[in-house]
């Protein structure tokens, strides 16, 4: 019997108990977004995650910071509770970004994106077609035409997903991802089955295809780069060229941490956030 391509066991489904959020549902054309807003009178910062992140993957991030900022995550198109289907290059995944903050009426948010998300937060901002406080990327990644693959294969993002589909657990899940906090392993392990394999696929294309250099120049302050010391995906050759080529942007190593930022480092990371967003809040 063939695995359906998207599918939530119970288990996850219920995960959403636990967490202080409302669900919040935007069209963008045919498409259902879904996000969870974490509510309260703060700036809204809308975080973008990476290519098999679902939003609630995010909510140890999110709920660190409420104190600070109205933190609403989205489940990009192809993910989560969002549907799939259509296109997935990089001005595309803008548009939906911007349905989301017209379509809730997010007031100049902030826009914060990991991996996958730091290239849509990068694009979103050059297109100009909402308002913006800022941008905070977290290691996006810099492959591109002429410059090299994506350092994890695409087969590996697809063996993972295979075993999220016929069934994984959090010991499972650690063999990929041993530093991970065990709540986030259990969380991979039951949400990364709602990923659509073709925006997983389309996406990994993009990160080879599709230059972030090409768009990183034009983005427009204030913006911060945040980068694990440790990535293979943003290394100390990239954040020099980051750095020269916006010599007006702030770019920020943290220690101990490889390109899954939080999930890695999470106090430093955290910290290091809550430090690019400050001048972004006044």
């Amino acid at each position: 019997m063939t695995p359906p391509d998207r599918c939530l066991p119970q288990a996850a489904l219920a995960d959403l108990a636990d967490v202080p959020a409302t669900g919040r549902w935007v069209r963008s054309g045919a498409t259902r977004l879904h996000v969870l807003d974490y509510g309260g009178p703060g700036i809204p910062l809308l975080v973008l995650p990476g290519i098999t992140s679902p939003a609630v993957t995010m909510d140890f991030v999110a709920r660190e910071l409420t104190d600070a900022v109205r933190p609403l995550v989205l489940d990009v198109r192809g993910r989560g509770l969002s549907d799939g289907g259509g296109a997935h290059s990089l001005e595309e995944y803008a548009e939906d970004v911007e349905a989301v903050v017209t379509g809730l009426g997010l007031d100049r948010p902030v826009l914060f994106g990991h991996s996958m998300g730091a290239r849509i937060a990068a694009v979103t901002a050059v297109r100009g077609k909402v308002a913006l406080r800022g941008t905070v990327l977290g290691d996006p990644p810099m492959s591109g035409p002429g410059r090299g693959p994506y350092p994890t294969p695409l087969e590996a993002f697809l063996d993972q997903l295979a075993q999220a589909r016929r069934g994984t657990d959090a010991d499972e899940v650690a063999l990929s991802w041993p530093r991970w906090p065990r709540r986030e392993q259990e969380l991979r392990a039951r949400w990364l089955a709602s990923c659509d394999a073709e925006a997983i696929t389309a996406t990994h294309r993009g990160f080879e295809t599709e230059d972030f250099f090409s768009w990183w120049p034009s983005v427009p302050g204030p913006t911060a780069l945040l980068y694990g010391a440790d990535s293979p995906v943003v290394t100390a050759a990239g954040a020099a060229e980051a750095a020269r080529l916006h010599p007006s942007a702030v770019i920020c190593s943290i220690p101990d941490a490889g390109h899954m930022l939080f999930w890695d480092s999470t106090r430093a990371a955290l910290s290091a956030l809550r430090e690019a967003l400050r001048p972004m809040l006044t």
